[in-house]
């Protein structure tokens, strides 16, 4: 056993040298990195120390240990902020939620947990969500069963997502999802930009600052995506502002704000440390949201089919679940869909949206574990290395079985969150949770209902190097009605 996992070990990360560290045996798998962590990680007890070039500021321990997970993000979470590494490799989202830390991150929690819970909100979700797919998904999923074509599944999720996401949190539809298949310049920007940022992980900072400002390999995507980003929300926050300017805030009983309008208009004696007369302050925070809303479920979307795709079973159960539960459409039903809950649970765990999360320590401290972390150290929590532990999840780990979140009284099963880390855990854990099974279950529903899905032969599902775990080759699929 000892020389099976020596041999694992050297295979996919190799030491040649202080002067390079293991930066080559990684290069050698950037390809396969996400599936190549995870062999690593389960071959070294869930945890591993990467030595990057000589005064690179690269080395980073790489965990997926339940334990080491539930003290970074919870019981000392305060020692493990973003901090300024973090902010510089992620400076694009500025003064988002994802960026800040102490008084202002609280305030941005706190004021972004009541427009997201808010009922009204979540009707405005869901509504949404619906008249999107009967007018624009479906129209194209029609139009590909009646001329017979391929469609990539991937790329509809992105445009639905880009759509509907942008009318919930800035009142604009880009009206991407339509059967011309318009250019989607933000979601190619996102694309770049969160590419360069996997790569910014392993680099030396002065390496990618440099590359950035001449404008060269990924940096130069990241330039340009920035550059999207910011005519793009120049000209949205621009319009809002004169629209609450001569119209005021419209105010009808029932119906909710688009997220944009409330932080324009937030109360600031209630949130103090929020800006909502800065337009930088209003990009970042929207910027933010729109990501996150938008990439991370497309993200789910994508592999949920795919992985339905190759387990016909599970796609049987939740049909016959549907119809069974919910024969006609009311989003009320929802929470009844437990099997279909499970396979988005299970898809989740298999593919996280986020594949990793990225932690260094304000001080030098000793994780469980008994590894020392300077604060000169990164840590990255391998999310995606996490779900397909067999210590963690049992030997069927990389098996896609709904049935593993249900119990026995036929309920879901709750999974505490450093087991399950698709929604991150502690104080920073997702406050769109809800939001992202309510508008990936109505999708779900509304096409499980009506189509068969079938994935083009070939088809491969490498997922893309970079921080959002998107398919590199889309998903190709051919459709026909039930």
């Amino acid at each position: 056993m000892v020389s099976y996992i020596t041999r694992k070990l050297r295979s996919i990360c190799p030491r040649t040298g202080r002067s390079l560290g293991m930066l080559p045996g990684l290069l050698v798998h950037i390809n396969r990195i996400y599936d190549a962590i995870a062999e690593l990680l389960e071959a070294s007890n869930m945890t591993f120390c990467f030595k990057g070039p000589w005064l690179s500021g690269t080395d980073i321990l790489i965990t997926v240990d339940p334990a080491n997970i539930r003290y970074i993000l919870s019981s000392n979470f305060d020692n493990y902020p973003k901090g300024t590494e973090f902010k510089q490799i992620f400076e694009v989202l500025g003064d988002s939620i994802f960026n800040v830390d102490s008084e202002l991150w609280e305030d941005m929690r706190n004021s972004s947990h009541a427009i997201f819970s808010h009922q009204d909100f979540q009707r405005f979700w869901v509504n949404t969500s619906v008249s999107k797919l009967n007018q624009g998904l479906v129209p194209i999923l029609e139009n590909a069963v009646e001329k017979n074509i391929i469609v990539d599944l991937q790329d509809l999720f992105h445009r639905f997502l880009f759509d509907t996401s942008s009318i919930l949190i800035t009142g604009y539809d880009p009206g991407c999802l339509s059967i011309e298949l318009p250019k989607v310049n933000f979601s190619d920007a996102v694309d770049g930009v969160a590419d360069g940022l996997f790569y910014r992980h392993a680099k030396p900072v002065l390496f990618w600052k440099l590359q950035y400002w001449i404008g060269v390999g990924v940096e130069k995507s990241m330039r340009r995506g920035i550059a999207v980003f910011d005519e793009m929300l120049e000209k949205i926050i621009s319009a809002k502002r004169e629209e609450i300017k001569i119209h005021g805030i419209r105010d009808s009983e029932g119906e909710a704000m688009d997220v944009l309008t409330y932080y324009m208009t937030i109360d600031t004696t209630k949130y103090k440390h929020l800006k909502p007369s800065n337009d930088k302050f209003i990009r970042d925070t929207i910027l933010g949201v729109l990501i996150a809303a938008k990439d991370t479920t497309s993200s789910a979307l994508s592999w949920f089919f795919w992985l339905l795709s190759k387990n016909p079973e599970a796609m049987i159960k939740i049909r016959q679940e549907i119809n069974n539960k919910m024969p006609k459409f009311d989003p009320a039903d929802l929470d009844k869909l437990v099997y279909l809950d499970g396979a988005v649970c299970e898809t989740l765990r298999l593919y996280p949206s986020v594949p990793f999360n990225h932690k260094s320590p304000a001080k030098p401290d000793v994780l469980p574990t008994g590894h020392r972390v300077d604060d000169n150290w990164k840590i990255v929590i391998s999310i995606y290395a996490l779900g397909r532990m067999k210590s963690v999840w049992g030997d069927d780990a990389e098996d896609f079985r709904p049935e593993r979140w249900i119990s026995d009284n036929g309920m879901l099963r709750h999974e505490p969150s450093h087991k399950f880390l698709a929604f991150s855990a502690g104080p920073r854990s997702c406050l769109g949770k809800k939001l992202t099974f309510l508008q990936i279950k109505t999708v779900a529903v509304k096409i499980i209902q009506k189509y068969e899905i079938e994935v083009v032969e070939g088809q491969k599902s490498e997922p893309v190097p970079s921080v959002l775990l998107r398919m590199q080759h889309g998903l190709k699929v051919s459709v026909t009605r039930i």
